[in-house]
Parts: structure tokens; sequence; C-alpha cells
């Protein structure tokens, strides 16, 4: 049988839990997920796990911060004076957002608290600074 490699195009079905045991995300009811292994594409640590399996194998990966959506980075939430968020936006936590940066990116943003006087955005991974497990299982490989 074929083993994976680096390069090849595989297509996994798999369903992503935090350490709870709450599924993040799941291809279940959709198609399988393709990518090309050691691409970027998907989060090193499971890029890391494919290599050597075979179309049929399963596997149970946990992945730490590092090799999934990094760490909490303080330095990525920022607290702006309330009378700088335009007043058609509803301001509440969890309300998702994009700003842009001067170089014209867009940078998505969380609001993680709110004050009389400030709102404090977060830019960091929702997933960030936790440990994932992947359940998955080889579609195939070309």
């Amino acid at each position: 049988m074929t083993e994976i490699k680096s390069g090849d195009t595989v297509r996994i079905h798999y369903t992503g839990t935090l350490s709870d045991g709450a599924v993040f995300d799941s291809s279940e009811g959709r198609d399988p997920l393709e990518f090309e292994v050691g691409s970027g594409m998907i989060i090193t640590g499971l890029d890391k796990a494919l290599p050597g399996m075979v179309v049929g194998e399963r596997k149970k990966v946990v992945i730490a911060p590092g090799e999934a959506y990094g760490h909490i980075d303080p330095a990525a939430r920022q607290a702006l004076p309330r009378a700088q968020i335009p007043d058609d936006i509803p301001v509440e936590i969890g309300l998702q957002l994009q700003m842009q940066s001067p170089e014209g990116r867009v940078i998505p943003v969380t609001i993680v608290e709110v004050s009389e006087e400030t709102v404090t955005l977060d830019a960091n991974h929702a997933l960030a600074g936790k440990e994932l497990t992947f359940d998955f299982e080889i579609v195939s490989i070309n």
C-alpha cells in the first residue's frame, strides 16, 4: 500500500476536540478535508502525524498549542477607548469584528472585555493556547 509522504495530496475525515471533549470542528456530514502534506495548509501537529499512514488507517493525536494555533500572545489584546467604536457596532463580549492593519491586512478580532471607558479586542486565534485532539481517518492519497 502507498504510504503518505510530504507533497502528497490527501483527503481525511476528522473530528477535532478540546481537552474537555467539546468538538470544535469536524468533517462529519461534509466532504473530506483535502490538502497537500507538508505545505503548511493545516496545523503543524496534524501535518506531522500523517507521513507513513495508508488509506483506511485511523489515528488519534493530541497536539500541543505550539504545533496548533500557538500560545496566547498578551500583545494581541488591545483596549481601545469606547468612543473609537462606531455607534452602529453593538459592543458585546464575544462579538467578532475585523480591523485593518496599516499595511491593509485584515485582522479578525473578538471583543473580550467591555467597560464604561474601554473595549478590549483580542486578535489571538480562538483556539490559541489550547491543546487539541484530532481523531482522523485517511480517505485517499494522491
